[in-house]
């Protein structure tokens, strides 16, 4: 990217945040706020960034809207109501503009929507992806992603909900929904779903990027601090997760050489301020485990009781399949592989993990550790039949057919 794209990038939610404050209709208005983008691309190489640039695109954002307002014959209704923004633009964009950003966010996420559009409306207004690209994250017809944000952005349109921050008995439900939503951002680019390839990098980088944003914005909320430890601690193992044929690797078979250092500071420098502030959260839990791992100068001297011990915390704080599934496996570790199959049991009962490929894998992989190898390599095969990534279905068959030697 150029350094004015950068700078496009960085303002647009901005933009948008004050122009959705000062007029509404979120839909209108992201459509202005592009079209003052495209202005701004087109003429800043040639004539120059003005001294102030959030204020231009505003004023550029601001005339375009009222533009679109009047064309459905509101005008008169909608210039008594609002006022164009020419006077007063740097302040839009000092800390009202940051406030902006943060409304923004949790605009995005308006508990009328489903997860799904929460996350493909974040990902439009507040990441400036096109809907194009969002469509090929998450592998669906461009056709599909657009009824879905067009969609999203009309339920949150109808709902009239004032662009303010929600009020204090709902903030701190509306910010666990912002947290989620970029979490599964994250979690959907580090290991992808589905499709040929192991991760996708431009969702992990906008994930971190948004919630990186979020904590300047709420610096004092540990949970988000400790949302964002865990991807960076997490993202700086990617490098090492695929061969060089793009095959997956094991974390216990990783060349930790590869491993990001400098995240790792970072990560490790975020939980360790945010867990003596409290009260401690799921995300600073997962954060601190993920911080043991990268820690660790070897797989064999992981510290697995105390992940353990972090694993049992966790699951007193929420009822998730997937924190069980990796504490058995950190029970395995610590105890052996028959404790982990033990507590594997009644996980197979869970709808949730019904059709998961990795509950399959995981067994597979105990019993494996047990000697079992007939069984590891059925419980391979199946898991590999549930996986839909490419990369995870060779990687499970290849198991299967080392466990025959």
């Amino acid at each position: 990217m150029t350094e004015t794209e950068d700078l496009l990038r960085d303002l647009a939610p901005r933009v948008l945040g004050a122009v959705v404050r000062r007029f509404g209709h979120l839909d209108l208005a992201e459509d202005a706020v592009q079209e003052a983008l495209l202005a701004a691309a087109t003429s800043w190489p040639t004539a120059g960034r003005p001294d102030d640039p959030g204020g231009w695109l505003i004023t550029v954002a601001a005339r375009r809207l009222t533009d679109l307002l009047r064309s459905e014959q509101a005008r008169r209704a909608r210039e008594e109501r609002y006022v164009l923004l020419t006077a007063g633009t740097n302040a839009e964009t000092g800390g009202a503009a940051e406030d902006d950003t943060l409304v923004l966010l949790f605009l995005c996420c308006h508990p009328a929507l489903t997860p799904a559009s929460q996350i493909a409306l974040t990902l439009r207004a507040v990441g400036g992806l096109t809907t194009t690209e969002i469509a090929r994250a998450f592998l669906v017809p461009p056709e599909t992603m657009t009824r879905r944000i067009t969609r999203a952005k009309q339920t949150v349109t109808a709902s009239g909900q004032p662009f303010a921050l929600p009020s204090a008995a709902d903030r701190d439900q509306r910010l666990a929904a912002v947290m989620h939503t970029l979490y599964l951002v994250f979690t959907e680019g580090y290991a992808t779903t589905a499709g040929p390839a192991p991760h996708r990098v431009e969702l992990t980088a906008e994930a971190i990027r948004l919630t990186r944003m979020l904590h300047r914005l709420l610096p004092d909320e540990s949970e988000v601090a400790g949302l964002l430890a865990l991807m960076v601690l997490t993202d700086a193992r990617r490098a090492a997760r695929t061969g060089p044929d793009g095959a997956l690797v094991p974390m216990a078979e990783q060349d930790r050489g590869r491993w990001n250092t400098d995240l790792i500071a970072e990560g490790v420098d975020l939980i360790t301020a945010a867990l003596p502030r409290g009260p401690v959260g799921p995300y600073q839990l997962q954060a601190a485990i993920a911080a043991l791992h990268d820690e660790a100068p070897t797989a064999e001297q992981t510290d697995w009781p105390q992940i353990l011990a972090l694993y049992e915390t966790l699951l007193r704080l929420a009822d998730n399949p997937m924190v069980a599934l990796n504490h058995a496996v950190a029970a395995a570790m610590v105890h052996g592989p028959r404790t982990g199959l033990d507590l594997l049991e009644p996980l197979t009962a869970d709808a949730r993990l019904r059709d998961d490929h990795r509950l399959y894998a995981v067994r597979a992989h105990l019993l494996e550790r047990d000697g079992r190898l007939d069984e590891a390599r059925e419980a391979y095969r199946a898991a590999a039949d549930r996986a839909r990534n490419i990369q995870q279905q060779r990687y499970l068959n290849g198991r299967a057919h080392q466990s025959r030697q």
